[in-house]
């Protein structure tokens, strides 16, 4: 990615699945709309597909905004799941593992401090 996560840049996922056409203005207003957050925060928001076979990131970096997103030509992206919410947030180690195939419902945290941002 061209743009930096810093501390404390959130990342909000969206539960439901969502039109892969929408660009933009579509995603600016899902965002706006639907998760009720400001698209320009500064804050990254990842979507996904009924099949779970693409997602495309949302982000403002202070001049714009940056879509980007991912096509899997094998297999399906491993999306977190729950009632009755229609985002979480992740950490970008979390990000990175959703990103390249890992199920991050499989891995365990260590019990450490880390301060939050």
């Amino acid at each position: 990615m061209l743009f930096g996560l810093g501390l404390a840049t959130k990342i909000y996922i969206a539960v439901d699945a969502i039109d892969m056409r929408k660009g933009f203005e579509g995603l600016h207003g899902l965002v706006r709309d639907h998760l009720g957050q400001d698209p320009l925060s500064g804050h990254l928001f990842l979507f996904t597909n009924k099949t779970k076979t693409r997602l495309k990131a949302l982000v403002w970096d202070g001049s714009g905004l940056w879509v980007c997103a991912k096509r899997l030509e094998k297999g399906r992206f491993r999306w977190p799941e729950t009632e009755g919410v229609r985002s979480l947030t992740m950490r970008a180690e979390e990000l990175a593992m959703l990103v390249n195939g890992l199920d991050v419902k499989q891995t365990q945290q260590r019990n450490w401090y880390r301060k939050s941002a």
